[in-house]
């Protein structure tokens, strides 16, 4: 997928000028954490990020040489039990759950979020996400986020849970070694000023899209259209990893059947020929999106980029 040269102008040229921090190593589980932290610590921060292009959270087998990955890293950024689920027993055990940091509670965690009132003065909040938890151990450098409600894990999609995303890699990457926070508050603050104005404009582009009916593959573009006021009329699997039942798919088929100008998005990481059986005989239009950014560019406009790439697919769906 290519973004559009005007969309890297916007609001972006101070982020060019970002410089690196220091040389840690970091881990990402997935690439729209890499590009969150790369526009927090500058295109020359070093990250491995541990998922390839088409391959899915829900199901990935590491390799032993991401192990070792793990093993020389200096902080590790993963969005937390209910996604990677192939890492819940490593990150959890004594060898790296010191320098791991997820940022969403798994449901046998949620007891904690009762502790998170002291931290509030530095995390904005929004109002329709106003059951954000943070933990943090003071000693261990050690905190979670709890940004969802336990059933959406997909919280890189909303442009403002990324921002908060950014800055507690803002504040985990200022206790390693030779990290500039000077440096990162200013990069932090470029990104936020971008993404104020690349949502303002995406917020523009999708107004045309508020009068169709959009159907998701499974729910990873829920927090999407939430964020941005559009129609999701229907998802068509509940679990990605399994075809789903009888009666899920008549119901699929029946909103398809009575929605306004139906608009599926489908993503590349999963298989196509049971969606499109489906909706054989229905006026479906499709259009692609891919959640975990495999196309974008891995750089300080990364994040922006991406955004810009969900919008695009939104507006293909647009009557021609």
């Amino acid at each position: 997928m290519q973004i559009k040269a005007s969309y890297l102008a916007l609001g972006l040229s101070a982020l060019v000028a970002s410089t690196p921090v220091a040389a840690a190593n970091i881990v990402t589980s997935i690439k729209p954490l890499e590009l969150i932290v790369k526009a927090v610590a500058g295109d020359d921060a070093k990250v491995t990020t541990l998922v390839p292009a088409g391959s899915s959270p829900h199901n990935y087998t590491m390799k032993p040489s991401q192990r070792r990955a793990l093993e020389q890293s200096d902080v590790i950024f993963w969005v937390g039990p209910e996604m990677e689920t192939f890492l819940n027993r490593l990150l959890s055990g004594r060898e790296f759950q010191d320098r791991a940091m997820a940022f969403m509670e798994g449901p046998e965690t949620d007891k904690e979020e009762d502790h998170h009132d002291h931290h509030d003065d530095h995390h904005g909040h929004h109002d329709h996400h106003d059951d954000h938890g943070h933990q943090e151990d003071a000693h261990a450098h050690h905190h979670h986020h709890d940004h969802g409600d336990g059933e959406d894990p997909h919280i890189w999609i909303d442009p403002a849970l990324a921002l908060e995303m950014a800055k507690d890699v803002r504040t985990r990457l200022a206790t390693l070694d030779g990290m500039s926070a000077d440096q990162l508050d200013a990069n932090l603050a470029r990104f936020e000023e971008s993404l104020a104005k690349a949502e303002q404009d995406i917020r523009a582009r999708l107004s045309g899209a508020k009068n169709i009916s959009l159907f998701a593959y499974h729910d990873a573009f829920t927090r999407f259209a939430e964020h941005y006021g559009l129609t999701l009329d229907g998802v068509l699997t509940l679990n990605p990893e399994l075809s789903p039942g009888a009666r899920h798919i008549a119901e699929v088929q029946r909103k398809l059947q009575q929605a306004n100008q139906p608009c599926l998005l489908t993503e590349p990481q999963f298989n196509r020929q049971w969606w499109r059986s489906i909706t054989d005989g229905l006026d479906v239009t499709f259009s692609t999106w891919d959640p975990l950014a495999t196309d974008i560019e891995s750089n300080v406009e990364g994040y922006i980029n991406f955004q810009y790439s969900i919008a695009d697919a939104v507006t293909n769906c647009l009557p021609k």
